[in-house]
């Protein structure tokens, strides 16, 4: 028997690409439809964004495998902009802010794209990743447990048991049957299999169309999406309102895109492109605007799902988003049959595959500053917003980097037979470390000739400018004469009377930039 491998760095094919994108379909279903009940709109608008921004994503998207869809991170900002317009307008109303709105964000997204702003993803930093991914494996677990209640209360007794009993066999086939073969997926055979013995048993228990139907909803059949321009974007009121929350939902979508597309990068040993990507989420976005779809992002869950099943290329996207189109026209009947307890049982062992249980080996290891971060990043997420957490965790990893190298400052001096003082800085000077800077040097006592020599130094931006200008004037002021040694030729552009203090040597003076483009002396 094989050990048993949450996922397999494999390469992909057409078969596993169809096999799986069956399965993402099936587990799409439930979440649409609550992600578009969350935002206040129909469920049919959540399976048209689910479905458009899947196929769309797939077809044109940096990370082949990764699914895209109606998702809660941008479903919870889309509430308010649904219900200012219904309570202008009624329901119709409500739906063109809302149209007008994912159009807005697809625009941002597709500029995001083109001026190449998904390269900044390579700037967050591991403890932020590990956080975000732990983070989102709780918000996943947490969503489900809201499947075993009913108006805030627990299931009643018989009800509850034959659930948990359901994801009980749910997750053992899922762990059991990649055992046996891998030539099907797992999630496949589990939700068909569980779907089969509730339905020949009759087993009393919560399926896709009683999840719909409590609600409010009647089911989740529809015919294909239609075109149609929302007239609320020739109005420059209703533009004024919508676009905080168009770019807000860009951002969010772009964030959690690109996060998901760094994780399953990893998960693969693969590389997608992050400035493709930001272009697909902006034209899915656009789509579903004109489309009637409520937009959305990567799902981090059906994702996955996706590459657990054996999906690596565009197919599996494309399989998946057309299925569940299929299933929304022609096959609502059968959908509308699966226990909501199988879809449950998958989710689950998604969260077991996402949660990076390596945190706990390492915890005692790292920097406490890393350990800190990877807590404050997985807490603000759950409780929070995923976006807010790694800007969050980005900006308190930036503090505590700019910290630790201002510390790394230093300077050796030393007075030679010819009564000239030099000073040897050593390690980088910025904007955190130049009050250090300024600290070591004594202009009053120094003798009158001194040496400030940057060879083991680097003058990393306009602060550290600043600083050795700072520093030439105090001792131009105590009637000193000062050289400076081994600068950038970009430094002999910015710092004052250049020509007169810093000596020039061609083969050892470094060539590092701190500034480029017609600068002129400060």
């Amino acid at each position: 028997m094989k050990r048993f491998k949450f996922i397999e760095k494999k390469n992909g094919n057409y078969k596993d690409d169809f096999l799986s994108g069956l399965t993402v379909a099936l587990a799409l279903v439930p979440e649409a439809v609550a992600f578009a009940f969350i935002a206040g709109v129909s469920p049919v608008v959540g399976l048209y964004g689910a479905f458009m921004m899947g196929l769309i994503t797939s077809i044109f998207g940096g990370r082949p495998g990764m699914i895209s869809g109606a998702t809660g991170a941008t479903a919870v900002v889309m509430v308010a902009v649904v219900k200012h317009g219904t309570d202008l307008g009624g329901d119709s109303l409500g739906l063109q802010y809302l149209f007008a709105t994912v159009i807005i964000a697809g625009i941002i997204q597709i500029l995001a794209g083109v001026l190449k702003l998904g390269k900044f993803v390579r700037l967050i930093p591991h403890p932020v990743m590990m956080g975000f991914v732990n983070g989102l494996a709780i918000v996943i677990f947490l969503a489900q447990m809201g499947m075993f209640q009913r108006g805030g209360e627990w299931l009643p007794g018989a009800e509850l048991y034959t659930m948990i009993g359901l994801v009980g066999l749910t997750m053992a086939v899922l762990y059991l049957f990649p055992l046996i073969t891998s030539k099907v997926p797992a999630g496949l055979v589990a939700i068909v299999g569980v779907t089969i013995i509730a339905v020949v048993f009759n087993i009393d228990t919560e399926t896709v169309l009683s999840f719909v139907q409590a609600k409010g909803g009647t089911g989740i059949e529809a015919g294909f999406p239609t075109f149609d321009v929302p007239t609320a974007l020739f109005d420059i009121e209703v533009l004024k309102f919508v676009f905080p929350y168009a770019a807000i939902i860009a951002a969010i979508g772009l964030i959690e895109s690109l996060m998901t597309l760094n994780l399953i990068d990893e998960l693969t040993d693969t590389h997608g492109n992050t400035n493709k990507e930001s272009i697909a989420q902006g034209l899915a976005n656009i789509t579903n605007g004109f489309f009637g779809g409520m937009g959305g992002c990567a799902m981090i869950g059906q994702s996955i799902i996706n590459i657990k099943s054996g999906g690596r290329g565009r197919f599996s996207g494309i399989v998946a988003s057309l299925t569940l189109l299929a299933f929304v026209m022609f096959g609502s009947t059968y959908i509308e049959m699966i226990p909501i307890a199988a879809l449950v049982g998958v989710m689950f062992m998604v969260v077991i595959g996402t949660f990076a249980w390596s945190t706990f080996g390492v915890i005692n290891k790292i920097p406490l500053s890393d350990a800190i971060v990877i807590v404050i990043v997985t807490l603000t997420t759950v409780f929070l917003d995923l976006a807010i957490a790694v800007f969050v965790g980005v900006i308190i990893s930036a503090l505590v980097f700019a910290w630790e190298n201002a510390k790394r400052i230093r300077v050796r001096k030393s007075m030679h037979a010819d009564g000239v003082k030099h000073y040897e800085v050593f390690g980088p000077l910025f904007f955190g470390s130049t009050q250090l800077f300024n600290e070591k040097f004594d202009p009053k006592n120094d003798p009158k000739e001194v040496v400030i020599d940057f060879k083991e130094s680097r003058v990393a931006d306009h602060s550290a400018i600043d600083a050795i200008n700072k520093i030439t004037q105090r001792y131009e002021a105590e009637g000193k004469t000062l050289r400076l040694r081994h600068l950038s030729a970009d430094c002999r552009l910015l710092i004052n009377k250049a020509d007169k203090i810093i000596e020039i040597n061609i083969i050892e003076d470094p060539l590092y930039t701190v500034a480029t483009g017609g600068i002129e002396k400060l």
